[in-house]
């Protein structure tokens, strides 16, 4: 096989991996605007804050208890 031949291979199979990226965003089902992208949006929102809340707790609960039983504080 030539390099040109290899050339052409790689060019054909980088326009068809770009061909197959195209063809599956077109089989993708988009959210409607603005209702469910608002509804998704308010919900990792909501469940980021209590995570953030229940972690910070866990964490400031943790350090309460080294302080007292290691430190002695």
């Amino acid at each position: 096989m030539t390099q040109s031949t290899a050339q052409k291979r790689k060019g054909f199979r980088l326009f068809n991996y770009f061909g197959e990226i195209i063809n599956e965003l077109k089989k993708v089902v988009w959210l409607k605007w603005p209702q469910e992208v608002l509804y998704l949006t308010g919900m990792v929102l909501i469940v980021t804050i209590i995570a953030g809340i229940v972690l910070g707790s866990l964490d400031y609960g943790f350090s309460e208890l080294v302080n007292r039983v290691f430190v002695g504080g």
